[in-house]
């Protein structure tokens, strides 16, 4: 286990609000050769750049709390996956949807001339971040793994199994997408969350408003139906134990003390079967460390990228 990084941490509640700490930013929508994809860009772009990838059913907005000091060393992209917030969201291509994810966001790359970006991807992001490793090896620089492994465990019950985490999450998810108000949409969050109090009223109101929008509400139903509902993410695209073997890219495996369903142990044998990856457990955190933590995750990509971790 990685040593625990050293930060001096300001209270959640001293934190402004999202686009108070994002000034400064962009908001922009970048066209591909295939699809476009809606991100929020900070940084000198003459930085090492770092995408930053949200989980299932969010937005860019994910690492708010992370932009403005990450930008401080590099040149950041905090996306909206395919079929999510403002990205495109048809033709949905629910067969093949990880290898969605993954060809977008190499369009995304090769049209911005991005050279090797570092790619942090948190649940769902961690995925995209994985099979991107073994679809296209050595087109990104580091990957950090936050808090998703799409692995067949054969020694333990799976994600699905645990009562309070796949099927919580599906519940609260369809239950938030399918019927948005301000109860509905706090209680995904908190689901994210070590603490309930750590969902703040303007991230209830951010993810409101797209799950308001008609387009995200149904881009984001089937999504969440083929998560949830056809479990095609999983038949398709999780993988054998034996076959971490092949993902050769520079990793650190991420992991939180609470990670709803998949706990510490998860993350350790996670990190164990990737050859050469580094490994970190954030005490005091669920399914969002960015969020909860800010100060020591960013210490941690900081260290991780600079080779001091």
């Amino acid at each position: 286990m990685a040593t625990k990084v050293s930060v001096l941490e300001k209270p959640l509640t001293e934190w402004q609000s999202v686009w108070v700490e994002l000034m400064g930013a962009e908001v922009k929508v970048y066209q591909g050769n295939q699809w476009y994809l809606r991100g929020i860009e900070m940084g000198d772009p003459s930085n090492e750049p770092l995408i930053l990838l949200h989980g299932i059913g969010g937005h860019g907005e994910t690492y708010a709390r992370n932009i403005p000091n990450l930008a401080k060393h590099f040149h950041v992209f905090s996306m909206d996956l395919l079929y999510h917030g403002y990205s495109q969201k048809e033709p949905f291509d629910g067969d093949h949807v990880i290898d969605a994810y993954v060809d977008s966001l190499v369009d995304f790359i090769d049209t911005q001339g991005l050279k090797r970006p570092h790619i942090e991807g948190e649940s769902l992001g961690s995925i995209v971040c994985f099979h991107l490793g073994l679809k296209y090896p050595g087109k990104a620089g580091k990957l950090i793994l936050n808090t998703g492994a799409p692995v067949v465990w054969k020694d333990r019950p799976g994600f699905r199994e645990n009562p309070d985490g796949f099927q919580a999450l599906a519940t609260a998810s369809l239950n938030a997408v399918n019927n948005p108000t301000p109860e509905t949409i706090r209680k995904r969050l908190e689901w994210l969350m070590a603490k309930p109090d750590r969902v703040t009223d303007e991230l209830v109101d951010i993810r409101l408003k797209l799950y308001q929008d008609p387009a995200v509400r149904a881009s984001m139903n089937n999504v969440y139906r083929n998560a949830f509902v056809e479990l095609k993410q999983f038949e398709n695209y999780w993988v054998q134990e034996e076959d971490c073997a092949n993902f050769k890219e520079d990793a650190l495996v991420f992991w939180t003390e609470f990670n709803p369903g998949e706990g510490p142990d998860v993350g350790e044998k996670f990190h164990s079967l990737i050859p050469g990856s580094k490994y970190y457990c954030m005490d005091d955190a669920a399914h969002w460390p960015q969020w909860e933590h800010p100060e020591e995750h960013d210490q941690v990509l900081i260290d991780y990228i600079g080779g001091r971790l």
